[in-house]
């Protein structure tokens, strides 16, 4: 399951920076995961300081 990410967003950027396929895109409240491009590799989560990111 694709990850996705909660409204606990702060918009940092740090996700977007670390995802490998480039799945992550800010949107207008939050950054959002494109579940199609996800490759689930996790990479996201380890670098939120917020724990936004999370497995659906």
């Amino acid at each position: 399951m694709a990850y996705q990410i909660s409204d606990d967003c702060i918009k940092c950027g740090a996700c977007a920076a670390e995802c490998p396929v480039s799945a992550i895109t800010e949107g207008d409240d939050k950054y959002v995961i494109d579940a199609d491009a996800c490759v689930e590799c996790g990479s996201c989560e380890g670098v939120c300081p917020v724990g936004a990111p999370a497995q659906a």
